[in-house]
């Protein structure tokens, strides 16, 4: 993605620490401001719980995928579809821990990165994808079909695919959509590539792909192979991220070193940068502007308004110090809520009443799509000015709620950067590549 960084709130002339005066019969009422201290613990506490949660679904997804590719057919592969989907919803929820934390900013690209050139991994119908780009030499290069890959000068052993051959392309030759790993490198070949444009319906590739007997395209076993060392290594990875966020985790270590006001801002340069320009900007204004299906998150499956919705949920969690983790249990905790609270309750109202209606107009999406009268992809059509409505309107509540969070950052003389996006600060520059 094409960033640049945003100034994002004022300092404000408020001490960090200071707690706010209430009169003796006020504070009887109302429960103590929970210190900076305190919410910082919690913060990590809730990414160890949720990073947890996501690597528990995503072993799920693994033992859905062995057992598509044991016995493959249509039943097992949709179940292995309905994991795959099911293990996005925790981990979208944790996307809010990006950007201010320098460790999962640098681990995510191998869990999550898109959009990706698929003809890196696997066939692709050419007719749609063509055969080359210009800038990057990998994108036909097919590691499912052949058993040596050049990259650059060197040619790279692919006639086992494990784990460590997979890694070695995530990213190849500087190129961020040779995505070779995480979920959508699995989902990808789970659903196959969406030929419909922005017309219904998602990727439908068949289960004999992988079939032992009547194998289709060619290469099943090769194919099976990359799916499962994909699945094993996103459990890998989701389970490493975990462990960061563990007591003596390097993650949690990193925010607590940053101390009061540094550990702080970070948690509102991940809310405001997924807010603003990742979620608002790269993965919902962009795809209007370019009236492009590429440009939805979970292209291959459809499933991008359940992405964008867990998203919203996340930064809600996080901001609110709550959550609800897959086997219905709830984690709650000292929050940036009730923190800023005690500083600025206006402020926290507006920001409150911000999320309510960017989860409502996400909601609402989610809710169109759910019903079968329009994907995503859909929604993003030339000429189809209801659904490029639904996301215009989910785009502008989010960028309220980041003006709101910007309250709360002068509130609590934070500084922050958050990332930006061309297609929020500059449309003209992105609708005229």
């Amino acid at each position: 993605m094409n960033y640049k960084k945003h100034l994002f709130g004022l300092a404000a002339a408020v001490s960090l620490t200071a707690v706010a005066v209430f009169s003796s019969a006020r504070a009887a009422e109302t429960p103590a401001a929970p210190t900076a201290p305190a919410v910082l613990t919690h913060y990590a506490d809730l990414a160890n719980i949720m990073y947890g949660d996501a690597a528990k679904s995503a072993a799920k997804l693994k033992t859905a995928v062995d057992a598509f590719v044991a016995n493959p057919n249509d039943a097992t592969l949709a179940a292995a579809r309905t994991a795959w989907k099911a293990a996005r919803v925790p981990y979208m929820q944790t996307e809010g821990f990006r950007f201010g934390n320098k460790i999962v900013d640098d681990w995510e690209g191998e869990v999550n990165s898109w959009p990706l050139d698929e003809g890196l991994i696997d066939y692709v119908d050419t007719k749609s994808y063509g055969t080359e780009k210009a800038d990057n030499p990998l994108y036909t290069a097919n590691i499912i079909a052949n058993k040596q890959v050049r990259m650059g000068p060197d040619m790279v052993d692919t006639s086992t695919i494990t784990k460590d051959v997979l890694k070695k392309f995530e990213t190849g030759m500087g190129n961020e959509a040779n995505v070779s790993t995480g979920y959508h490198a699995i989902e990808f070949l789970l659903w196959g590539q969406d030929l419909n444009g922005t017309g219904p319906g998602a990727g439908n590739r068949p289960a004999s792909d992988y079939g032992t007997e009547n194998c289709t395209h060619g290469n099943c076993d090769r194919r099976a192979a990359y799916l499962q060392a994909a699945t094993d290594l996103l459990v890998d990875d989701l389970n490493e991220m975990t462990a960061d966020w563990a007591k003596d985790g390097s993650a949690r270590k990193d925010l607590i070193g940053k101390g009061e006001a540094g550990g702080l801002a970070t948690i509102m340069t991940g809310l405001g940068s997924l807010s603003y320009g990742e979620l608002a900007g790269e993965r919902m204004k962009l795809g209007v502007l370019l009236h492009d299906p590429e440009e939805e998150h979970d292209c291959f499956s459809d499933n991008t308004h359940n992405s964008h919705y867990y998203d919203e949920v996340g930064i809600q969690d996080i901001w609110n110090g709550t959550y609800k983790d897959t086997d219905g249990k709830v984690h709650k905790g000292a929050s940036l809520h009730d923190l800023a609270a005690a500083k600025s309750a206006d402020g926290v109202k507006r920001v409150d009443d911000a999320m309510k209606v960017a989860l409502d107009k996400i909601g609402l999406i989610k809710k169109t799509a759910d019903s079968g009268e329009m994907a995503y992809d859909q929604m993003l059509a030339a000429g189809n000015d209801k659904g490029n409505k639904l996301v215009l309107d989910g785009v502008d509540a989010l960028v309220a709620q980041t003006r709101a969070l910007e309250a709360v950052v002068a509130a609590l003389d934070l500084k922050v950067e958050v990332e930006g996006s061309d297609s929020l600060d500059n449309p003209s520059a992105v609708s005229s590549q």
